[in-house]
């Protein structure tokens, strides 16, 4: 039962150290290369959110540095 134990753990660890290196020395079958497909016009679908994002993103790291800056005076009552 032991040996059978370690027999499946090197089995199942050879398999895992082959498996990338098995799957990198395969050659393709073909040698097409992909091209595009031809454009006739710029999409619109940019959506122009970008600039907000930035805004929101600078908003909320100068909350963050006024909240970390705020000057309350926080000090424990204990001696």
């Amino acid at each position: 039962m032991r040996f059978g134990k370690i027999g499946m753990a090197a089995v199942a660890a050879a398999s895992l150290v082959s498996a990338p290196v098995l799957a990198q020395a395969v050659q393709p079958v073909s040698s097409v290369e992909r091209t595009g497909a031809a454009v006739e016009s710029e999409s619109d679908l940019e959506g122009g959110s970008g600039i907000i994002i930035a805004i929101l993103a600078a908003a909320a790291v100068i909350a963050g540095i006024i909240i970390a800056a705020d000057g309350s005076d926080d000090t424990p009552t204990s001696p």
